[in-house]
């Protein structure tokens, strides 16, 4: 099991960092008090789902309780069946008190020091310097936007950029509605319909009979090709603007032949190219397909 620690000064874009975390398929949760994260580590164990990596974010929002962090981290690095990291946060004094001040929100040491927020950075700095000694990995964030902290994060635990982007494929019967969720959606009504083929019109495009029908036509192969291509254009595209999921949705109009026929080969497509695939029918099992 891996567990990614997130720490670092208040306003520094931990919230951002933890986004990201969860985006690459990290469990994630923000804000727990330290004394909690051995027991959350013992319930992911005990979970029947499978959670092999956590971030947890953790800073001076836990008051006291913060200081139980280093008995936790220590408790947790002497446990074979974990690797232990802490990522570290930061930014400049001035760029904190500035995003304090445009924001307008309150650090979580304003009541403790009556509003001075040069002396709650200060105060925080001194709680975290030992924290930061034992870190693995460092960001400053101090002159980063949005996205080039992102990418920082993506670098540090993605061994490839694409891994960031889940791709859900999906197929869906334009009688019952077009897909409402989807960034691309194709329609192949166009294409030869096994639902006239009496043999045919009770199977999917699960099955090999069906997709060799549909498959079996020039105009079908050369579509194919073609959504391929262009799909293996606009991927790293999407990875670039840092888009988290990619929906591409295939209707025809039951949703149980064509669409399932498209959806099934551009999902074997990208698994081939590595890609994180998931795979949805949303129609299949809904009545006639016409």
């Amino acid at each position: 099991m891996e567990l990614l620690i997130v720490t670092g000064m208040s306003g520094s874009g931990k919230s951002s960092v933890m986004d990201v975390m969860e985006d690459i398929g990290y469990y994630c949760i923000d804000n727990i008090p330290p004394k909690l994260i051995g027991k959350f580590v013992d319930l992911c164990r005990q979970s029947e789902t499978n959670i092999d990596k956590i971030a947890v974010a953790v800073d001076i929002r836990t008051g006291d309780m913060f200081a139980e962090i280093f008995r936790s981290w220590q408790q947790l690095k002497s446990q074979d069946d974990v690797e232990v990291k802490v990522l570290f946060i930061e930014a400049s004094d001035e760029v904190l008190i500035k995003r304090y001040k445009e924001t307008r929100r309150k650090h979580p040491l304003d009541e403790k020091f009556n509003g001075n927020l040069h002396a709650a950075i200060r105060f925080e700095w001194q709680q975290l310097s030992q924290l930061r000694e034992i870190a693995d990995y460092y960001i400053v964030t101090s002159d980063l936007s949005a996205s080039q902290l992102k990418e920082q994060v993506k670098k540090l635990f993605l061994d490839r950029s694409s891994d960031s982007l889940t791709i859900k494929v999906m197929s869906f019967g334009f009688k019952y509605g077009v897909s409402t969720e989807s960034d691309l959606v194709f329609d192949v009504r166009c294409l030869p319909n096994p639902y006239y083929v009496e043999e045919l019109k009770n199977h999917t495009g699960l099955e090999s009979c069906v997709r060799d029908y549909v498959m079996d036509s020039d105009k079908s192969q050369e579509l194919l090709k073609k959504l391929t291509d262009l799909i293996d254009f606009l991927i790293p595209l999407y990875v670039r603007e840092g888009k988290s999921q990619l929906v591409i949705a295939f209707g025809c109009t039951g949703g149980k032949h064509r669409s399932v026929t498209f959806a099934e080969l551009l999902s074997e497509h990208l698994k081939a190219g590595n890609y994180r695939v998931q795979k949805y029918h949303r129609d299949i099992t809904k009545g006639k397909s016409y």
